[in-house]
């Protein structure tokens, strides 16, 4: 894992958030090279998920076609927002404090953590370690709408995406034209204090989440949940992760969420984890007809098998919802019902965090002198690449550049491109296979006699020639992947 993270801190993926003045825990910048990565995962999640959807037709296993349209929601939501769906009372984490190493530990992760002192040991189980009682920490970032901080002013940076969704659902409906089943997709930043954020970008206090509230009958519910379940699985393998290092694990009654009729992680064997374990990349859940109902009615609770708005000393709700009705009326069953929901949630920067660790490799390719030198690439995905040609002209003189510079700008009409006339040729071939770049385009002596260029491919460092005047449908049919 450290060379992934000096590789990405190197070619200008990540890096930490102000590091000038020593950084600040649990925050990230993207880089030249990582904007570009990340933007092209969500735009392939946008692309596969919204955009190349066919309304009239169903996809495999699905139980019918479906609509799918975008929403993009505001980070900070009315306070009722986060008190009627739960948020307020529930979104805590318990921990602890060693007195001795002055370390802080959420409770649920003691066993997976290291003692600072004695790293074989998790901190309680070494003897020197003295924790505090547990103790609860609300996860949600406090802030204040206007010039007043007081009580009435408080307001919250959203911990998810969702709710936005939630609370739109009957706008969608009134102004998209659509109808049940059909999905509302949404990519945005959301914000949770963790107590303690690790492992690099996989677990921070500002993320980004790529989200689908999809909306369904009662009846069709379960076949839907199986359905994104199994067909969010099947577009990280697509892009490139490895189905050895992958899996889809269904949460136990005892796991899952008090809404949850049903859910399931798909998991990601990460480098920095134990052989064995995995980490979770997205979930899939069955949350019913719970978002809906609270923020109709107020905040539900458990009762016996299902839900009840919970109520205060007065009997009147704890915590009211907006008093709308956010019902459906089936046109043709003549049926009206508050529809159920499957959420799959995925998150931005661990996809891309799997993406990265995935790509990279190490092996060997001869010099010229045909003696194997060691090399680090990034196969990423084409799709994925932050770059997707470099063009080199061999060298600065005999109007090599002229005829480089005409191809970049030719290329960059279609894709993102990157120019290099500086240093080795076989220095600047390696700078691009570590930034994940799949073809490496030169103009060299022949190509000022025949038009031709040599293009290499990234994986297998295979160089041919090909005429410049077809480099455009080469490529592009290269890339279409």
């Amino acid at each position: 894992m450290e060379k992934i993270v000096a590789l990405c801190k190197r070619r200008g993926f990540i890096f930490q958030s102000s590091e000038i003045y020593g950084g600040i825990g649990g925050f990230w910048d993207y880089g030249p090279l990582g904007v570009e990565m990340k933007r092209n995962l969500k735009d392939a999640w946008w692309y596969d998920m919204v955009r190349a959807n066919d309304d009239t037709r169903a996809p495999n296993n699905a139980p019918s076609s479906y609509s799918m349209v975008g929403l993009d929601t505001s980070i900070i939501m009315h306070p009722q927002v986060w008190k009627a769906s739960g948020h307020y009372d529930l979104f805590h984490d318990l921990f602890v404090d060693c007195k001795t190493c002055k370390q802080r530990f959420r409770v649920d992760q003691i066993e997976d953590s290291q003692c600072p002192r004695k790293p074989s040991k998790h901190p309680g189980e070494h003897s020197e370690c003295d924790l505090t009682e547990p103790r609860e920490f609300n996860l949600m970032f406090k802030t204040y709408v206007g010039a007043l901080h007081d009580p009435t002013a408080e307001a919250y940076l959203r911990p998810e995406t969702a709710q936005g969704i939630f609370v739109n659902f009957k706008n969608v409906m009134s102004t998209a034209r659509v109808k049940l089943p059909f999905g509302i997709a949404q990519i945005g930043k959301s914000f949770r204090n963790e107590i303690t954020p690790r492992n690099y970008t996989f677990r921070s206090r500002e993320f980004e989440q790529m989200e689908i509230e999809f909306f369904c009958s009662p009846e069709e519910s379960q076949r839907w949940y199986e359905y994104w379940r199994d067909h969010r699985f099947s577009w990280y393998t697509s892009l490139g992760l490895a189905s050895d290092k992958l899996r889809l694990r269904d949460h136990s009654p005892e796991e899952r969420a008090h809404y949850s009729c049903g859910t399931a992680d798909i998991e990601y064997a990460f480098p920095f984890l134990v052989e064995g374990e995995y980490g979770e990349l997205e979930g899939v859940s069955h949350r019913g007809d719970f978002d809906l109902r609270s923020h109709m009615e107020g905040k539900l609770v458990r009762d016996g098998d299902g839900f009840t708005v919970e109520l205060d000393e007065h009997g009147q709700p704890r915590y009211a919802g907006s008093g709308k009705d956010l019902s459906y009326f089936d046109e043709e069953t003549k049926e009206k019902y508050i529809p159920h929901v499957i959420e799959p949630s995925a998150g931005a920067d661990r996809a891309m965090l799997a993406f990265l660790c995935e790509a990279y490799t190490e092996d060997a390719i001869p010099d010229d002198k045909g003696v194997p030198q060691p090399r680090v690439v990034l196969k990423l995905h084409p799709r994925l690449a932050p770059v997707k040609v470099a063009i080199f002209p061999l060298t600065k003189k005999d109007g090599m550049p002229d005829v480089a510079a005409e191809i970049y700008r030719e290329l960059k009409k279609r894709w993102n491109v990157f120019y290099d006339q500086k240093g080795s040729i076989g220095r600047r071939y390696r700078r691009q296979d570590e930034s994940g770049t799949p073809f490496c385009i030169t103009v060299d002596h022949q190509t000022l006699a025949d038009g031709t260029v040599t293009l290499r491919d990234r994986d297998t460092t295979v160089q041919e020639r090909v005429k410049s005047a077809e480099l455009v449908s080469i490529i592009a049919e290269r890339l279409a992947v």
